[in-house]
């Protein structure tokens, strides 16, 4: 069974899709979620979302799974290390197989969990703000509302 919670944000309304024991998206597009209910997982990680919105959680401890191949997969957990409140550039990022460049910025392009996978920390090359699927402005708030937080750097991205 599938199960959604939605909720409003500063930047726009959140769609949370799970199952009974992962999520597998979170997301600004618009889903039809007719017919489906909250759950416990869900709940939890809508009231997470809320935190981090409100500057009192920088970590996400909730079980997570998205449908793709295996070099997706490496690319996502890699997100993962990317501490908050920081950025790294797509060739950093891909420093370890630099001839794959393309094709991990296009899994990055492809990553259904908005926000938790921090795929908005990556930025490009010449420090300038490229590619979010949820559209750069809201990548450009989730950066500054980072660093106001974590209070590193300047508080204005100026891009």
């Amino acid at each position: 069974m599938n199960y959604a919670s939605v909720i409003e944000t500063p930047i726009g309304r959140l769609s949370i899709l799970a199952d009974e024991d992962f999520v597998h998206a979170v997301t600004f597009e618009e889903k039809d979620i007719a017919g489906l209910t909250e759950n416990e997982l869900t709940i939890k990680v809508a009231n997470q979302l809320k935190a981090y919105f409100n500057g009192k959680l920088r970590d996400f401890d909730f079980p997570m799974k998205q449908k793709g191949t295996e070099f997706q997969q490496e690319v996502w957990q890699n997100l993962l290390t990317i501490p908050f409140g920081e950025t790294t550039s797509y060739a950093k990022f891909s420093a370890h197989n630099p001839l794959a460049i393309r094709a991990i910025a296009a899994a990055n392009g492809k990553n259904n969990i908005a926000i938790a996978v921090p795929c908005h920390r990556v930025i490009g090359s010449n420090g300038k703000l490229v590619g979010y699927a949820g559209g750069l402005w809201r990548k450009q708030w989730l950066l500054q509302h980072e660093r106001e937080v974590a209070k590193k750097g300047q508080t204005e991205l100026k891009f």
